[in-house]
C-alpha cells in the first residue's frame, strides 16, 4: 500500500511543490511588508495566502479526480491494474494519498494563518483591542440559545468540516468516474448520466448528514459531527467504488 501511495504522490508531486513554492513567496512578501511597515506587500501577501489556501486544497482534489479519470479511460496506468494488487488497494492508495494531502494542506494553511494573524496583532496593538471589542459585541448575540463567538476552536472546527466535506465530494466523484468507465463505457450520454449521479449522491449525502446533525446542539459539536459523518460516508463511497472496480472493471 505504501508503494502505491508513493506512486500516487509522484503523479501530483510537481503541482504540490509549485504551490508550496508560491506560498513561500507570498509568506515572505507578507512578512517583509509587516516588519518594514509597508502595507502594499503585506496586503498582497495576505490576499495571496488566502487565495492559495483555497486554491491549493481545491487543486489537490481536482487533480486526484483527473488522475483517476485518466487511469480508467487511457493506457496511462494500464500496467498498474495488471499488477497483483486488488482494486481495493489501488483505489485505497488514491483515497488515502488525496485525503492525507488535503488534511495536511488544511492543517498547514490553518497553522500558517494563526501564526500570521498572531504576528499582525503583536505588531499592531490596536488590532488586538479592536478584536477584543468585536468579541465582546458578539458575546451579546445569541443564536438558538448560544452566544455567537469566533475563536480558534470555532475556526478549527469549521476547517475540519470544510476539509472533510471536500474529501467526501472527491470520493463521490471517484464513484461517478468508475461507474462511467466500468458500467457505462460506450453508452450514450455516459458523461451526463455520471454527472447527474454525482449530483444525486451529493444531495443525498447532504440530506443524510443534515438529519444526523439537526439534533446536535452547539456550533462546535455540530461542525465536528458533520465532519465525522462526511468522513464515514467517504469510507462508504470508497468501498462501493472499489467493489465496482473489482467486479466490473476490464483492463
Amino acid at each position: 500500500m505504501l508503494k502505491l501511495m508513493k506512486y500516487e504522490f509522484r503523479k501530483t508531486q510537481a503541482t504540490k511543490l509549485m504551490l508550496l513554492a508560491i506560498t513561500a513567496i507570498a509568506e515572505i512578501a507578507y512578512l517583509i511588508g509587516l516588519y518594514t511597515e509597508h502595507e502594499t506587500p503585506m496586503a498582497i501577501g495576505m490576499i495571496a495566502l488566502v487565495f492559495l489556501a483555497f486554491l491549493g486544497i481545491f487543486l489537490v482534489g481536482v487533480e486526484s479526480i483527473a488522475t483517476l479519470h485518466r487511469d480508467m479511460n487511457t493506457r496511462q496506468s494500464y500496467m498498474l491494474f495488471m499488477t497483483p494488487n486488488s482494486s481495493y488497494k489501488i483505489l485505497g492508495a488514491k483515497v488515502l494519498e488525496c485525503g492525507l494531502s488535503i488534511l495536511l494542506a488544511g492543517a498547514f494553511f490553518f497553522a500558517l494563518g494563526v501564526l500570521d494573524i498572531s504576528l499582525l496583532f503583536g505588531k499592531v496593538a490596536s488590532l488586538q483591542q479592536m478584536w477584543n471589542a468585536i468579541q465582546d459585541f458578539l458575546s451579546n448575540i445569541t443564536i438558538n440559545g448560544h452566544a455567537l463567538e469566533i475563536n480558534i476552536r470555532v475556526m478549527a472546527s469549521l476547517a475540519f468540516l470544510l476539509l472533510s466535506s471536500w474529501i467526501l465530494t472527491i470520493n463521490m466523484a471517484y464513484l461517478a468516474v468508475v461507474i462511467s468507465a466500468a458500467l457505462l463505457n460506450g453508452k450514450r450520454f455516459n458523461g451526463f448520466i455520471s454527472f447527474v449521479l454525482f449530483l444525486l449522491l451529493d444531495f443525498g449525502a447532504a440530506r443524510l448528514i443534515h438529519l444526523v446533525t439537526q439534533q446536535i446542539h452547539g456550533d462546535i459539536p455540530t461542525m465536528l459531527v458533520y465532519g465525522c459523518c462526511a468522513m464515514v460516508l467517504s469510507a462508504v463511497m470508497y468501498f462501493i467504488t472499489a467493489q465496482i472496480m473489482e467486479r466490473k472493471l476490464s483492463v
